[in-house]
């Protein structure tokens, strides 16, 4: 998994490509937990992104904790399979996802 970061004022841009799964969920866990002073909103670029597990949910899920009462988390450019898998969750529900 390779994670690009970048901040623009107190919006989060965290670009995911590869596999969000058990093995690489923890990396983007702690590049989330080490950027969020003054970020109030967080946004996923899954363009690149082929596959979530449960694992990236749960960091999903705690990222939209964090944020919550904020700017809240948005997830763009998931492919069919990802949005297939927040829709059968619900994670379509508790996330921004277009």
């Amino acid at each position: 998994m390779v994670i690009g970061k970048e901040c623009n004022g107190t919006k989060l841009i965290l670009s995911v490509e590869g596999r969000l799964d058990t093995l690489t969920a923890p990396e983007l866990e702690k590049e989330i937990n080490a950027s969020l002073g003054g970020v109030e909103e967080i946004v996923f670029d899954f363009s690149k992104l082929e596959y979530i597990s449960s694992a990236g949910l749960r960091v999903l899920l705690s990222a939209q904790k964090k944020a919550a009462g904020k700017g809240g988390c948005t997830v763009t450019g998931a492919n069919e399979t990802v949005k297939e898998i927040f829709d059968v969750t619900g994670f379509s529900d508790i996330l921004n996802v277009i």
